[in-house]
Protein backbone atom coordinates (compact mmCIF):
# COMPACT_ATOMS: atom_id res chain seq x y z
CA UNK A 1 0.00 0.00 0.00
CA UNK A 2 0.91 3.30 -0.99
CA UNK A 3 0.55 6.11 1.73
CA UNK A 4 0.31 10.21 0.61
CA UNK A 5 2.00 12.66 2.29
CA UNK A 6 0.98 16.21 1.83
CA UNK A 7 2.63 19.45 2.21
CA UNK A 8 1.94 23.31 2.13
CA UNK A 9 3.32 26.54 3.19
CA UNK A 10 -0.48 26.65 4.77
CA UNK A 11 -2.13 24.89 7.21
CA UNK A 12 -5.42 25.43 6.25
CA UNK A 13 -4.88 24.48 2.53
CA UNK A 14 -3.50 21.14 3.48
CA UNK A 15 -6.15 20.22 5.61
CA UNK A 16 -8.51 21.06 2.83
CA UNK A 17 -7.08 18.89 0.81
CA UNK A 18 -6.56 15.84 2.87
CA UNK A 19 -10.38 15.96 3.51
CA UNK A 20 -11.10 15.95 -0.54
CA UNK A 21 -7.92 13.29 -1.07
CA UNK A 22 -9.79 10.98 2.03
CA UNK A 23 -13.22 11.02 0.56
CA UNK A 24 -11.62 9.61 -2.64
CA UNK A 25 -9.16 7.30 -1.35
CA UNK A 26 -11.35 6.17 1.49
CA UNK A 27 -10.04 4.66 4.60
CA UNK A 28 -7.20 2.13 3.16
CA UNK A 29 -5.38 5.18 2.09
CA UNK A 30 -2.74 6.60 5.30
CA UNK A 31 -2.76 10.24 4.48
CA UNK A 32 -0.60 12.62 6.46
CA UNK A 33 -0.23 16.52 6.13
CA UNK A 34 2.71 19.19 7.26
CA UNK A 35 0.88 22.58 6.49
CA UNK A 36 2.92 26.19 7.69
CA UNK A 37 4.94 26.96 10.52
CA UNK A 38 4.97 25.10 13.91
CA UNK A 39 3.86 28.56 15.37
CA UNK A 40 0.81 28.95 12.77
CA UNK A 41 2.45 31.04 10.73
CA UNK A 42 2.51 30.30 6.46
CA UNK A 43 5.73 28.56 5.66
CA UNK A 44 7.07 25.15 6.05
CA UNK A 45 8.49 23.00 9.51
CA UNK A 46 10.94 20.49 8.68
CA UNK A 47 9.80 18.73 12.13
CA UNK A 48 6.45 18.86 11.37
CA UNK A 49 7.45 17.08 7.95
CA UNK A 50 9.18 14.15 9.56
CA UNK A 51 6.45 13.89 11.46
CA UNK A 52 4.36 13.45 8.47
CA UNK A 53 6.38 10.68 6.59
CA UNK A 54 6.75 8.82 10.21
CA UNK A 55 3.15 8.83 10.11
CA UNK A 56 2.27 7.55 7.13
CA UNK A 57 4.82 4.68 7.06
CA UNK A 58 3.81 3.56 10.68
CA UNK A 59 0.02 3.82 9.27
CA UNK A 60 1.26 0.66 7.62
CA UNK A 61 2.54 2.22 4.42
CA UNK A 62 4.59 0.24 2.11
CA UNK A 63 5.82 3.51 0.80
CA UNK A 64 5.04 7.14 0.55
CA UNK A 65 4.72 9.73 -1.81
CA UNK A 66 5.12 13.33 -0.99
CA UNK A 67 3.53 16.03 -3.05
CA UNK A 68 4.20 19.79 -1.94
CA UNK A 69 3.21 23.04 -3.25
CA UNK A 70 5.43 25.56 -3.86
CA UNK A 71 9.61 24.51 -4.08
CA UNK A 72 10.45 26.09 -1.27
CA UNK A 73 8.93 23.25 0.58
CA UNK A 74 11.70 21.36 -0.77
CA UNK A 75 14.14 22.59 1.16
CA UNK A 76 12.10 21.63 4.85
CA UNK A 77 11.36 18.31 3.10
CA UNK A 78 15.39 17.63 2.38
CA UNK A 79 15.87 18.56 6.26
CA UNK A 80 13.40 16.42 7.43
CA UNK A 81 14.55 13.17 5.46
CA UNK A 82 17.95 13.87 7.26
CA UNK A 83 16.56 11.92 10.26
CA UNK A 84 15.30 9.01 8.29
CA UNK A 85 17.74 5.83 8.21
CA UNK A 86 18.35 4.43 4.65
CA UNK A 87 16.21 1.65 4.65
CA UNK A 88 12.83 4.33 5.34
CA UNK A 89 14.15 7.02 3.08
CA UNK A 90 13.99 4.25 0.68
CA UNK A 91 10.10 4.14 1.14
CA UNK A 92 10.02 7.59 0.72
CA UNK A 93 9.26 9.18 -3.01
CA UNK A 94 8.48 12.71 -3.75
CA UNK A 95 7.13 13.62 -6.65
CA UNK A 96 6.55 17.21 -8.68
CA UNK A 97 3.41 16.80 -9.03
CA UNK A 98 0.96 19.83 -8.94
CA UNK A 99 -0.13 19.08 -5.32
CA UNK A 100 -4.33 19.31 -5.23
CA UNK A 101 -4.93 17.21 -8.81
CA UNK A 102 -1.76 15.19 -8.00
CA UNK A 103 -2.68 14.21 -4.94
CA UNK A 104 -6.42 13.03 -5.69
CA UNK A 105 -4.93 10.94 -8.99
CA UNK A 106 -2.77 9.49 -6.80
CA UNK A 107 -5.33 8.81 -4.04
CA UNK A 108 -7.43 7.12 -6.70
CA UNK A 109 -4.22 4.45 -7.88
CA UNK A 110 -3.29 4.27 -4.76
CA UNK A 111 -6.70 2.79 -3.64
CA UNK A 112 -6.79 0.65 -5.80
CA UNK A 113 -3.70 -0.54 -4.64
CA UNK A 114 -1.22 0.75 -7.05
CA UNK A 115 2.43 0.64 -6.63
CA UNK A 116 4.67 3.52 -5.92
CA UNK A 117 5.68 4.09 -9.47
CA UNK A 118 2.02 3.63 -10.51
CA UNK A 119 0.59 5.90 -7.92
CA UNK A 120 3.75 8.85 -8.50
CA UNK A 121 2.84 8.43 -12.61
CA UNK A 122 -0.45 8.91 -11.92
CA UNK A 123 0.10 12.41 -9.78
CA UNK A 124 2.57 13.50 -12.35
CA UNK A 125 0.12 12.44 -15.27
CA UNK A 126 -2.15 15.63 -13.39
CA UNK A 127 0.81 18.26 -14.97
CA UNK A 128 -0.74 18.00 -18.39
CA UNK A 129 -4.52 17.27 -17.41
CA UNK A 130 -6.89 19.83 -18.92
CA UNK A 131 -9.18 21.77 -16.40
CA UNK A 132 -11.57 23.04 -19.30
CA UNK A 133 -13.16 21.38 -21.98
CA UNK A 134 -12.25 22.21 -25.22
CA UNK A 135 -13.76 22.53 -28.39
Amino acid sequence: MVGLVLISHSGTLVEGLREMVEQVAGDDVPVATAGGTQDGRLGTSAPQIAAAIRQTLDAGADDALVLLDLGSAALSLELALEDFDPVDRARVRITEAPLVEGAVLAAVQASIGGSIDEVAAAAEGAATMAKLPRG
